[in-house]
């Protein structure tokens, strides 16, 4: 008899993930050796030299080495489970960090339960991270910067080819929702990607799964969880909307609304990834020879491909992709489509964008 259709579940999306990080694993190493080999050929032809030395890698007989990060929830341990059974039956190491944020009252007591269990499946390296979380762009969104900086540190520092994330098909519906009510655009209506972070760092295998199913896998594999209390405090924004919210729009709108959420997602993200490549492929046409964006040139852009554009070269200039909202860009965009002789425009990382000349300057004031 084979496992619960919920282990059945979340253990094929994480064999799935890792058989992708396996075959890339191995691309970079192919890679590498060839590169080395081709440097070692060259060298040893320059010597006159009798005796033989085969290339080997160090890097070519190790496992990679795959983290799960695990907050003890319903979530991040059925995420665990499943990466710990996956990566016995692959070439795959498996390790878990858990952040301890520090906010609330004996959370390193339960970073290091989390520890224990991750420790008990059989996970090495294992350890807990303590972060102080900032006040900069508001409690939840300090919280997770805090908590991706630890994550990255923690994947520098013991060589990880990748980090999971528990991210289920119910958060990338929440993160749609929130996008909707900022007014943001496509990009942010595209939710979570599926791989994100430098070299494609972060993977996310729950994004096709709900909640319940993660949860009930834990049920029925005995695995305690700890259910966070800020996911049920009014005062966040997230929790409203899962808990009032949601619920709201299927009494209003039927079941199956965080299922259409999920696929408006991933429909966003193929037209702004669409989009983006666009932009990056005529960016060199609407600059002059001194690399200065022509206002003309801008103009004739559709619009969506033109703010990119746009986003782009304020990004280059210094400012902060996170804090460089719509609000932004669209003010930068009325020095090409509205100009009525505005002044220099300031934005976020003291970057400055003005019209002159013709031309579009965007710099560090």
């Amino acid at each position: 008899m084979g496992p619960h259709p919920a282990v059945a579940a979340i253990r094929l999306a994480v064999r799935r993930v890792l058989h992708d990080v396996l075959t890339e694993h191995s691309d970079r190493v192919a890679r590498s050796v060839g590169a080395a080999s081709s440097s070692a050929s060259a060298a040893s032809s320059a010597r006159s030299s009798s005796a033989t030395h085969p290339f080997h890698p160090a890097s070519a007989g190790e496992q990679p080495l795959v983290l799960v990060a695990c907050s003890g929830g319903a979530d991040s341990m059925a995420l665990a489970s499943a990466l710990a059974f996956e990566a016995r039956k692959l070439s795959v190491r498996a390790g878990g960090i858990t952040v301890d944020h520090g906010l609330q009252p004996g959370s390193d007591l339960r970073a290091g339960e989390v520890v224990a269990r991750l420790t008990a499946m059989q996970l090495d390296p294992v350890e807990a991270f303590a972060v102080r979380v900032g006040r900069e762009g508001g409690p939840e969104a300090a919280a997770r910067d805090a908590r991706y900086a630890a994550l990255d540190e923690a994947a520098e520092r013991h060589g990880a080819v990748a980090v999971l994330l528990g991210h289920t098909r119910d958060d990338q519906a929440e993160t749609v929702l929130l996008g909707l009510a900022r007014g943001s655009g496509i990009r942010s209506l595209s939710g979570m990607a599926a791989v994100s972070g430098a070299a494609g760092r972060y993977r996310r295998p729950f994004l096709q799964i709900d909640r319940q199913t993660a949860r009930k896998a834990c049920m029925v594999q005995s695995l305690p969880v700890w259910d966070d209390p800020h996911n049920a405090d009014p005062a966040y924004t997230r929790s409203r909307l899962r808990h009032e919210g949601l619920p709201a729009l299927e009494k209003a709108l039927g079941k199956g609304v965080v299922e259409a959420l999920a696929r408006t997602a991933q429909l966003s993200r193929d037209d702004a990834d669409a989009l983006d490549t666009w932009a990056a492929d005529v960016d060199p046409s609407v600059r002059d020879d001194a690399g200065q964006l022509e206002c003309a040139k801008l103009y004739s852009l559709p619009p969506a491909v033109r703010r990119r554009v746009l986003r782009r070269a304020v990004i280059e200039a210094g400012a902060p992709a996170g804090s460089l909202f719509a609000r932004h860009v669209e003010e930068v965009d009325r020095l090409i489509t509205g100009w009525r002789g505005q002044g220099t425009i300031n934005l976020p990382g003291r970057v400055e964008a003005r019209r002159q000349g013709g031309r579009l300057v965007i710099r560090q004031g």
